[in-house]
């Protein structure tokens, strides 16, 4: 993460403002309240790609924050899910630190998951595969336990509602994760009576909108873009199997 560099480098007030800025100059301040300010070197200027990047990490561990607590407690699968997240990202000790004090900043602030969300709309409002691939991620890693809590759904409901994105695309994508019943249909966003062509049509909407070189070009981390990759292979993989079921 380059950004991340730039920030623990040196001395950065807010990077981009509003509930967001306020939850990571937080966390920056505790990760590395222990750094000398001679051990600081000035930090260098932060490009719209930085900034893109920045504000992802920090909304993605900050709705989990308070996802964490949403339901009224803290449980240890939520732990355990979001520190397996972290290792499968290869997070670097101070970039763990990082995320963990974002985590928990969030969790205690006073501000909603709502508020969040509308921040990380309005930067990506025209960027729809990024609002995508958040909350696709954050689905990730609630249903890492393999259960559905109520609470959880209704807000990332609410973040669904924010983010613009249709109830169908959001029934299917809870599906994929929650639900075994016709899981091949539901990640191509289609029924078994969906046509062929509705299934290829979606197929290759999807594809595009989750193609790791697409993913790369809008300015996401690195780091995440393996979970572009997953997506993508698990919709190369549901295409195949109706495509087999189906003889076309």
């Amino acid at each position: 993460m380059s950004w991340f560099g730039k920030v623990a480098g040196g001395t950065v007030g807010f990077l981009f403002g509003g509930p967001l800025g306020a939850i990571c100059g937080a966390a920056l301040g505790h990760a590395f309240v222990d750094k000398s300010p001679g051990g600081l070197q000035e930090s260098r200027k932060f490009t719209y790609k930085d900034e893109t990047q920045a504000l992802y990490f920090v909304t993605l561990f900050s709705i989990l924050g308070k996802l964490s607590k949403i339901d009224g407690a803290v449980t240890r699968d939520e732990i355990d899910a979001t520190e397996k997240f972290m290792k499968e990202i290869r997070l670097t000790a101070e970039q763990r630190k990082f995320a963990i004090e974002t985590f928990n900043e969030a969790k205690n602030s006073p501000y909603s998951i709502e508020e969040l969300a509308i921040q990380f709309y309005k930067f990506n409002r025209r960027s729809p595969e990024i609002l995508r691939s958040l909350i696709n991620l954050l689905f990730r890693i609630v249903a890492a336990d393999g259960k559905e809590h109520p609470a959880e759904e209704k807000a990332l409901r609410q973040v669904k509602n924010i983010f613009r994105i249709s109830e169908q695309e959001f029934t299917n994508l809870r599906r994929s994760f929650f639900d075994d019943v016709d899981k091949y249909y539901s990640r191509l966003e289609c029924t078994p009576k969906s046509s062929n062509q509705e299934i290829k049509r979606n197929y290759k909407r999807l594809a595009n909108d989750f193609h790791p070189d697409k993913i790369i070009s809008k300015g996401l981390p690195e780091e995440f873009i393996n979970f572009a990759t997953d997506q993508f292979q698990e919709i190369q993989e549901a295409y195949g199997k109706i495509r087999k079921q189906r003889n076309f």
